[in-house]
């Protein structure tokens, strides 16, 4: 790349009540990315947990903004994109870790080829073996197939024969949003990600509609950094396996044909009535109603468009 060139890239961050890992995340980013040719907005869902102190005590170079209530991933991330000037966005989980400057990399592969919208790169987990972070286009066919490459990446005698499904650049249908890189104009072009996604399915829907205007998504395993995959999440499991229904409902009303839509709902429904018939947990009648409560007129795109 000419040194004389600069290309702008903001990296936007989300962080809620993520102050245990929020250090390692940001120390990563000052040492390998030079700080001062790019910007770095890192939003707060209003967090409780001094997040907002440490940021704006260790990191006076960071554009912080303090959101007054928790309105979700897609929502803070659309709040910071609103305020950055780069011309591609780096969205950036706050449990990821940086091991090397992956930026070059993704501008050298977004200038080749004015069709790519979005790039992921390859994830690690903690111990450095692969993590997968692509996904088949969802519906019916596609979770199944997700699923399938999952489970057999947990058996070590086909781990090697996966990996080396990922060892070259590759156009995919999804990445995942950990480390998201897309073009700001496009981003902001597809009014940023659709905010009755609070988490999960929010990357994905916006791959979707990517794919729609004519952009690839690529996956470049020739960058690597850690995810440590699930830190929010843990903290409130309960509540967020709910809403990952309540997302996945919505994806497939705005994406996937009626009867797709329908075998979901017979599937939700027959898995959590039975779990609540067995162990009375509240839960499983919070997501069976969860059918009969996920609008349609919330619905933004269809498949037809």
């Amino acid at each position: 790349m000419n040194q004389q060139q600069t290309i702008s890239v903001s990296i936007i961050l989300v962080n809620y009540n993520g102050a245990e890992i929020l250090v390692d995340c940001l120390n990563s980013i000052q040492k390998f990315i030079d700080i001062p040719n790019y910007e770095i907005i890192l939003v707060d869902n209003a967090s409780s947990d001094g997040s907002v102190e440490l940021v704006a005590a260790n990191y006076p170079y960071i554009r912080l903004v303090k959101q007054i209530e928790n309105r979700g991933f897609g929502a803070g991330n659309n709040v910071g994109a609103k305020l950055a000037t780069g011309e591609f966005l780096l969205l950036l989980n706050t449990d990821t870790v940086l091991i090397s400057n992956i930026l070059p990399h993704l501008i050298q592969l977004m200038e080749a080829d004015p069709q790519v919208g979005i790039i992921g790169p390859k994830l690690l987990n903690p111990d450095g073996s692969l993590q997968i972070s692509v996904s088949p286009a969802l519906g019916i066919k596609g979770e199944y197939e997700a699923r399938q490459i999952h489970q057999a990446y947990q058996q070590l005698s086909q781990r090697n024969l996966i990996e080396q499904k990922f060892q070259e650049i590759q156009e995919v249908d999804i990445v995942v949003g950990a480390a998201f890189f897309i073009r700001s104009s496009l981003f902001h072009d597809l009014g940023g990600f659709d905010e009755n996604f609070f988490m999960y399915f929010e990357e994905s829907d916006l791959c979707q509609r990517v794919q729609y205007q004519g952009y690839k998504i690529i996956y470049t395993p020739h960058i690597s950094l850690i995810h440590l995959k699930g830190y929010s999440i843990q903290k409130a499991a309960n509540i967020m396996a709910i809403e990952y229904r309540r997302s996945q409902i919505y994806y497939y009303q705005k994406h996937r044909p009626w009867w797709e839509q329908l075998l979901l709902r017979i599937y939700i429904f027959y898995k959590f009535f039975g779990e609540f018939i067995t162990t009375a947990n509240p839960n499983s009648l919070k997501i069976i109603i969860l059918l009969f409560t996920v609008e349609k007129s919330a619905v933004k795109i269809s498949v037809s468009n």
